[in-house]
């Protein structure tokens, strides 16, 4: 069993610090709800990294809203629906399609400097919508343009404190309410902070996979920090895959975007002949899950390990305008988007699934909240529809403070001391070894293709690296493997549960949708079995 705690404490011998808010993590989610917070509250914004390292960063495509008069949030709400496969919170969506558009000028008065063309907002579409509502900056570094805007305010905010290079190894609870957070300091001392709220935005779990498009830092901590603390945790079998990641020698698995696609951009296999119209309706503007199973199809019967993408027939000049860093990205390993095919294939890119969520962003843990991709406030379903994440962050980010802003204080003082039998001496394996080891686990056997012997197999492979749980932990990496491994086991235990393919979630075993059975969630608690929720989409 996952212990609640990955170390042994006493918080009575450990330096106190109180503040309002602890903020975990720094992209859009946490740099705006902790922005917003401090507007009244005092802030400690936490982040294991640099303050600008996120999934934030990285993210090219833009952020969804309705701003223009031929969209509608009725259009973004079908759209949003249909991409999540059934499974969907209809109030959830019908607040962020509502409140997505006050949001995106939020950030704008933010600092953020979204690209215009004629006098107005630059729109783009991706696939699934329906309409051109992608806001993007400086072409294809949507992502980067909004943290730079946001840590410019929270780097000179009076009432934020941000601590980089921190990490929060858990949250501290006392009964069925979160009182704050256990956090090493880069010199290894600990400290606890106490909080009338805490805020997960830790992002996502890129890096449970071998090839993903995400950082680094994508490590599911939050999620498994949340699940440690007794939380719900829900949907995690549904992981996207983006179809089109950079697959070629000596480069990283860097993201093209689907907005290579909305500007017409091409698959074609080895043979070089054009694929999708075998697989949808919509080709290359298909629904990711399905453009990512294509592309593996392809590969399988082609004996490739790659297909390309190809924009050839736009101009370069076009090219370099629209999409820059892409564009300079491939040029830095001898590839011309304007002349040749890019090489690309799959990789793990975004999970839908993560903190159960009410409407306010508040877990099933009192004054336990979770904002941006760790969260499963019910917008994104079974298959998030393209560039809703961003929007996601600001609106629920909001919705949590004026939920804060509601609790009152804690109250007396928190006396917990916490000590587990058997947890002498480090890892008895080197933790980069056991990363590479898990990552390949997932791939092989929980990856975009799924079914029972593989799955029960991967199940093997991870319940053998559980003895790391009785290991004494103390570096960063250590704490980052763990709450790896206790995030392999949800996604792992989830997909090996729903018998059925739906969204991102795929079964070779069990290959159509099945509304009549699995129209419902699943959510896994620490000391409860695996339960049901049915959905309330429409």
């Amino acid at each position: 069993m996952i212990p609640q705690f990955l170390v042994d404490f006493d918080l009575q011998s450990l330096p106190c610090l109180e503040t309002d808010v602890i903020v975990i993590g720094s992209g859009i989610a946490g740099l705006y709800t902790a922005i917003e917070a401090g507007k009244d509250l005092n802030v400690i914004m936490i982040t294991k990294n640099a303050l600008l390292e996120s999934n934030t960063r990285y993210a090219q495509g833009g952020i969804a809203a309705v701003t223009s008069e031929d969209d509608s949030p009725a259009y973004h709400r079908e759209d949003t629906l249909m991409a999540g496969a059934g499974l969907c919170s209809s109030a959830a969506v019908d607040v962020l399609v509502n409140e997505g558009p006050e949001g995106v000028q939020e950030l704008i008065r933010l600092g953020t400097s979204f690209d215009v063309e004629n006098g107005g907002l630059a729109l783009t579409q991706e696939g699934a919508h329906s309409r051109r509502r992608i806001l993007h900056a400086n072409g294809d570094a949507t992502g980067f343009e909004i943290v730079r805007a946001l840590a410019a305010q929270v780097r000179v905010h009076e009432r934020v404190q941000v601590w980089e290079h921190h990490f929060v190894i858990d949250v501290i609870t006392v009964g069925n309410e979160c009182v704050g957070a256990l956090v090493q300091r880069p010199d290894g001392q600990r400290v606890y902070v106490k909080a009338s709220a805490t805020i997960l935005c830790t992002g996502g779990a890129g890096q449970l996979y071998r090839y993903t498009t995400n950082p680094d830092v994508a490590t599911a901590d939050g999620i498994a920090i949340a699940y440690r603390a007794g939380a719900r945790i829900r949907d995690m079998e549904f992981i996207q895959f983006h179809p089109t990641a950079l697959c070629y020698p000596g480069a990283p698995r860097f993201l093209i975007s689907e907005a290579v696609r909305g500007e017409g951009a091409v698959l074609r296999n080895i043979k070089g002949d054009r694929f999708m119209e075998k697989y949808h309706e919509l080709l290359e503007l298909a629904p990711r899950d399905i453009v990512a199973r294509a592309i593996v199809s392809e590969m399988e019967e082609t004996k490739s390990t790659f297909v390309y993408l190809d924009i050839t027939h736009e101009p370069q000049d076009v090219i370099q305008h629209r999409f820059p860093t892409i564009y300079e990205t491939c040029l830095n390993y001898g590839l011309d988007m304007a002349t040749d095919w890019i090489p690309v294939a799959p990789a793990a890119h975004y999970m839908m699934g993560g903190v159960k969520t009410d409407l306010n962003g508040e877990s099933s843990v009192a004054r336990l909240f979770a904002c941006g991709e760790v969260s499963s406030t019910g917008v994104h379903g079974a298959n998030r529809l393209a560039s809703n994440s961003l929007s996601e962050a600001i609106v629920f980010g909001r919705r949590i403070v004026n939920r804060i802003r509601e609790l009152a204080p804690l109250a007396g003082s928190v006396d917990l001391t916490h000590q587990l039998e058997g947890r002498t001496g480090a890892p008895k394996q080197a933790v980069i070894e056991r990363r590479l080891k898990l990552q390949k686990v997932m791939v092989r056997y929980a990856g975009l293709r799924r079914s029972e012997p593989m799955l029960r197999k991967g199940l093997e492979e991870l319940q053998r690296q559980l003895p790391i749980f009785q290991s004494e932990l103390t570096k960063k990496e250590e704490f980052e493997f763990a709450n790896m491994l206790t995030s392999c086991m949800l996604v792992t235990r989830a997909a090996l549960e729903r018998k059925e393919s739906r969204g991102a979630h795929y079964r070779e075993d069990y290959p159509q949708r099945d509304d009549a059975e699995w129209r419902k969630h699943l959510l896994q608690h620490r000391e409860e079995e695996m339960m049901e929720e049915y959905s309330d989409d429409v």
